[in-house]
């Protein structure tokens, strides 16, 4: 038959032998196929060679291999073991050796994906001297707290200046028309910000049934995407007050100001150019308090999450968090188990598991209830395995819903469990997202959370269990209201904690068994890429038991590979935030190492070379990086003049591909430039006119003699006669400057302080602008 002809010619093609399909096929329209489909490279991953003293010799793993397969005959030949007395001593002791090491292996497993966040001191100096000129956004509602908040910083050496909001400004189009005329001085010139810092958060607003989207969310959103429009790449600094789980002995009461810190980690990954950190803050600040919060924005070694708790500065960490001792939970769940989204992927995995541990009565609920396709099915399995089952249609988010659910609780179970697996996707970059897009986020997620705590707070549970995610905790590119609706599940459930309520949130990495981690093949991708692995379901749910036995409020569980996830997540803004894993930490040190030019580098490299050889570098460096985003192994997976599209750029990888270029070449490139330059020959055209027309080859050559210079102070201790004459052509040399600056750029004021100034004065001063003691 014709299917079978045409299987059998066109294996008979593959194989090698000389089969003209074109004429098989003359009537129908044929595509080349891509040549990398058939590139011979390995992807399998190969086995390393266990190294050091306690590496396992071939005889310890013939025995262990022995001990979990219970053979008795190669464990007595591995121990030399012949009489029957020992044999039987021997045979008596092989179970309990193999469920022993089976138990010392799951644990392990676990303790390999177990994680969690802390807040440990800031380990350096922290100094609150401010530089440069400073916008302080507050809500127009609390223009006095702002004002207080400019005069602060202004006694710290800012130049600060009130920029309040109006309320009803809550999109990016009215936030940027306002803050226009703050970017202009006189005569229509362009105004110099070095820093920005938000107060908007501090005007609370709560997470209800009438605002999903509390406003301090949606103004600082149109915030960030109208610094972008007005091109303004000074970093937003955005503060908190109370924000769940940050500060040291404080009692949170604000979980919904975290959805600000799981957007800002988002802000981080997709805008490092205009993104500073987030910082909480206790309910007062004094004199103290203020140094802190202004050393905080003066920069502390790259830390972007950061807790002013008063007394000291606390940053935030991410660490392993081993498991322990395993402690033992009940395996029976009396009552009635509610489970949201039950009849999803992950909440119907979580059902069986429950009905196989004893669960009395399981209420699964979803919006669609036993119309959702699978739920009768599901039922009668759950219905077989012992559990009595109840499918509802509800939607959480809907609280008078969600009540008349819980009143219908049959009184012979009572509620004693709650498991919120149920949400929804809307992934997109920031500069395309939305207060509604927002919305449809955290309805189901942050909404629905809301509800059953309020809802159950009076009573008796045994569990309180939140499926939160990975990007709450870490942020990921693209979805930007995913991390502000998991964030906030990690908030409340440190709250009940607190509180004395039973709570477990989990941040999952993704689940073999689906979910809303295998919404798509871009999100499938980029997962591939990053090197975090899926989840097998009987490992993940033998973590949750582990979460809720030991009363965690927080976990972290994913399988990432740091070797492949630490590039990718520092390759344009280092994070301290992964340096308390130590496979990160020294993932992050190979790739510092490793990395190619810097752009002060690139620059002396370009200032040296010919245009050809420029246009070649600059070729060599579009391919390399869109190779690495793409994680392909060489830049010879990219042609020079193929579409990016057709490569496999998205919306996404395109916003890392600029973010990449932006960080090696030093230049600021639109965020459009990979669709405006839709090839590597294009965008590489491009960059070259940035960087060597736009002059940043041309004053490599002055930053290598300010370098030599710097090291040159450094490196002695002149004289004061020395120190005077230094001081004089320094004089010099600024003033000579100064005579070309544009007006009103602040050189004159800085020329003036130095003519006064001492010579002590003026090495204070090199030590303050260029870190030179």
């Amino acid at each position: 038959d014709p299917t079978r002809l045409l299987t059998n010619l066109a294996t008979a093609h593959t194989i090698g032998l000389p089969v003209d399909l074109t004429g098989v096929l003359a009537a129908t329209d044929t595509v080349d196929l891509p040549t990398y489909a058939f590139d011979h490279q390995a992807y399998w991953p190969t086995t390393a060679e266990a190294r050091g003293d306690d590496a396992p010799t071939g005889v310890d793993s013939a025995f262990w291999a022995a001990v979990e397969r219970e053979d008795l005959g190669a464990l007595a030949e591995l121990t030399a073991q012949s009489a029957t007395e020992s044999l039987e001593r021997l045979g008596a002791a092989l179970p309990v050796l193999a469920s022993w090491r089976r138990q010392q292996r799951d644990r392990s497993k676990l303790d390999d994906l177990r994680y969690r966040g802390v807040w440990q001191p800031y380990p350096g100096t922290p100094v609150s001297f401010l530089t440069g000129a400073w916008w302080v956004v507050v809500d127009e509602r609390r223009a006095e707290e702002g004002a207080a908040a400019v005069a602060e910083l202004a006694r710290r050496g800012a130049d600060a200046r009130l920029v309040p909001l109006p309320e009803e400004l809550t999109d990016r189009a009215a936030v940027a028309a306002h803050l226009a005329p703050t970017t202009r001085t006189g005569d229509d010139e362009r105004a110099g910000v070095d820093g920005v810092l938000s107060l908007l958060a501090l005007a609370d607003g709560p997470v209800d049934d009438t605002q999903p989207v509390p406003p301090f969310l949606a103004r600082t959103l149109a915030l960030v995407q109208a610094l972008g429009d007005l091109d303004v790449a000074a970093p937003l600094w955005c503060v908190t007050r109370g924000a769940a789980g940050t500060t040291r002995d404080a009692t949170p009461h604000r979980p919904e100001q975290s959805l600000l810190w799981g957007l800002g980690r988002v802000v981080a990954l997709e805008h490092p150019e205009r993104w500073g950190g987030l910082v909480d803050v206790p309910a007062t600040l004094d004199d103290h308090g203020w140094d802190l919060l202004c050393a905080a924005l003066a920069g502390l070694d790259g830390e972007d999450q950061i807790a002013v708790d008063g007394t000291t500065i606390l940053v935030r960490r991410l660490v392993r968090a081993p498991g322990g001792a395993d402690t033992d939970d009940e395996p029976d769940h009396p009552g009635t188990t509610l489970v949201t989204g039950g009849t999803g992927a992950l909440g119907a995995e979580v059902a069986r598991w429950l009905a196989a541990r004893g669960a009395e009565h399981l209420l699964l609920v979803s919006r669609r209830g036993p119309d959702a396709p699978g739920a009768a099915d599901l039922a009668r399995e759950l219905t077989d395995a012992g559990a009595r089952v109840t499918v509802a249609a509800c939607d959480v988010a809907d609280r008078a819903a969600l009540a008349k659910l819980l009143a219908e609780v049959p009184g012979d179970a009572p509620l004693t469990a709650v498991v919120h697996a149920a949400g929804v996707l809307d992934d997109g970059v920031l500069d395309g997202l939305t207060a509604d897009r927002l919305a449809t986020v955290l309805r189901p997620k942050a909404l629905g959370a809301l509800h059953l705590h309020e809802l159950t707070a009076d009573l008796p549970l045994r569990a309180f269990v939140l499926f939160s995610a990975l990007v709450g905790q870490l942020g990921a590119a693209g979805q930007g209201s995913y991390a502000a609706a998991n964030a906030y599940l990690d908030a409340l459930a440190e709250q009940r904690h607190r509180q004395g309520l039973p709570a477990t949130s989990v941040a999952w990495g993704p689940w073999a068994a689906g979910g809303m981690a295998a919404a798509g093949q871009a999100v499938e991708e980029r997962r591939r890429r990053t090197g975090v692995a899926r989840l097998d379901t009987a490992t993940a749910l033998a973590a949750l038991a582990r979460c809720v036995a030991r009363r965690e409020p927080a976990t972290l569980v994913a399988g990432i590979d740091w070797d492949r996830y630490v590039p990718g997540f520092v390759a344009v803004r280092p994070s301290p935030l992964l340096t308390g894993v130590p496979e990160a930490r020294q993932a992050a040190a190979e790739r510092a190492d490793d990395a190619g030019t810097s752009a002060e580098s690139l620059a002396a490299l370009l200032a040296g070379q010919t245009d050809a050889e420029r246009r070649k570098t600059l070729l060599n460096l579009v391919r390399g990086q869109a190779a690495a985003v793409l994680g392909h192994p060489s830049a010879d997976a990219v042609e020079p003049g193929r579409a990016f599209r057709e490569l496999g750029f998205d919306s996404l990888t395109a916003v890392e591909l600029r973010n990449r270029l932006s960080a090696a070449t030093g230049v600021r490139l639109p965020a459009t430039v990979v669709f405006d330059y839709p090839t590597a020959a294009g965008l590489a055209e491009y960059v070259r006119a940035a960087v060597v027309d736009g002059g940043v080859v041309g004053v490599a050559p002055v930053f290598g003699e300010l370098d030599r210079l710097e090291a040159a102070l450094a490196g002695s201790a002149p004289d004061r006669s020395a120190r005077i004459r230094i001081t004089e052509r320094l004089r010099g040399l600024l003033a000579s400057l100064n005579e070309v600056d544009a007006p009103g750029s602040g050189g004159e004021a800085v020329a003036e302080k130095l003519q006064d100034a001492t010579p002590d004065e003026v090495f204070d001063f090199i030590d303050r602008e260029l870190g030179v003691s």
